[in-house]
């Protein structure tokens, strides 16, 4: 009877090296976007519950609220565009365009302030095309593209206002038809308790909730990472590159004309030199939120922590009985360290080994 003969096993191929680290929890958390900004605002919210007595009470945290959410509205689109890889300074003279439109058509015509509100949306959703488009037609950046929409918008407000009106303001409108319904969409307010709670607060967590959404759970928020991170490569493997990019200038035309439409009916006239430097605060919450300038890389809760940390500091600094003037060195200051901490939980949320 013969022996079977035992042979050795077949070796195995080496199993393929991993080239991702393994992060452990505490670097997963910072590498998230909006960490460092949430770090930020609890810093600054503490330290200004100590040094200012005012910010104390509920009332004055509510308002604090409403001047967050008067930036962070057109911020969450700007954030967006930015993540996107592009900008967009003409969005702070678009609100008030949006809002100069709807007063003077329907006060000069005499007509419903909702059809004057409709007009101003086609009018800011074209001038939002019309950025997108001219710069993937002519691949000028957008930083010079808007620029040139930015001082179009600021001399025609200035121009048509005071050839229309005789001033530099829009007629107030608060005794024309459709007035009450829009002012309970755009400016309503809630007493609840000693508090005002404005609607606009809502509808930027609303807005912040769906931008988040998009971005993190749909394949349009797939193609707006893409797009922002690198915009050959995505067009290489299908992505609609174009129309990505124009509807990103599209919305935030479109949330432009929202807060132009809160500030119409919140104070029922405009003055038409409003908006000129808003352009740099909506960039600025984005930034501090944790958006990259250079594109691919943020979300939208980090943007409205920015938000919520400009008009927490714009307000506090005032409760504290300093000097306003100082709020634009904070923001300058805010804005180096917010890129800093950005370059740095980047580099941890890319972190890669070798073997």
């Amino acid at each position: 009877m013969s022996t079977p003969v035992k042979t050795d096993p077949a070796p195995q191929a080496p199993s393929e090296a991993s080239n991702r680290v393994s992060l452990g929890w505490s670097n997963r958390l910072l590498a998230r976007p909006e960490i460092g900004a949430l770090v930020a605002a609890v810093v600054i919210f503490i330290f200004f519950l100590i040094v200012a007595p005012a910010f104390r009470s509920a009332p004055a945290f509510f308002t604090v609220l409403y001047q967050s959410s008067t930036i962070g509205i057109v911020a969450v689109a700007v954030g967006m565009l930015m993540i996107g890889g592009e900008f967009d300074l003409s969005a702070g003279v678009v609100v008030t365009t949006a809002g100069l439109i709807n007063a003077m058509f329907c006060y000069q015509l005499g007509i419903n302030l909702w059809v004057g509100a409709v007009l101003s949306l086609v009018v800011c959703l074209a001038i939002g095309f019309l950025n997108g488009y001219l710069v993937m037609r002519t691949g000028i950046p957008s930083f010079l593209i808007t620029l040139g929409t930015f001082f179009v918008l600021q001399g025609a407000n200035l121009g048509v206002t005071k050839l229309v009106t005789g001033s530099v303001s829009s007629p107030n409108i608060n005794q024309m038809d459709g007035y009450g319904s829009l002012n309970a969409i755009f400016a309503a307010q809630f007493q609840i308790g000693s508090i005002t709670l404005d609607i606009t607060v809502i509808w930027w967590l609303l807005f912040t909730v769906l931008a988040a959404y998009v971005l993190q759970r749909t394949k349009i928020g797939n193609w707006i990472y893409a797009v922002g991170g690198n915009a050959a490569s995505a067009r290489a493997v299908g992505v609609p590159v174009t129309r990505v990019k124009i509807g990103l200038f599209m919305t935030v035309a479109f949330l432009g004309w929202f807060a132009g439409m809160h500030y119409l009916y919140r104070f029922n006239v405009l003055q038409a030199g409003n908006g000129v430097g808003n352009e740099f605060l909506y960039i600025i919450a984005a930034v501090v939120g944790g958006t990259l300038l250079t594109g691919g890389y943020g979300n939208a809760i980090g943007v409205a922590i920015g938000a919520f940390i400009f008009g927490m500091t714009s307000l506090c600094i005032v409760y504290a009985g300093w000097d306003p003037n100082w709020f634009k060195a904070f923001l300058g200051v805010m804005l180096l360290l917010a890129v800093m901490v950005n370059l740095y939980v980047k580099r941890l949320s890319t972190a890669r080994k070798v073997g």
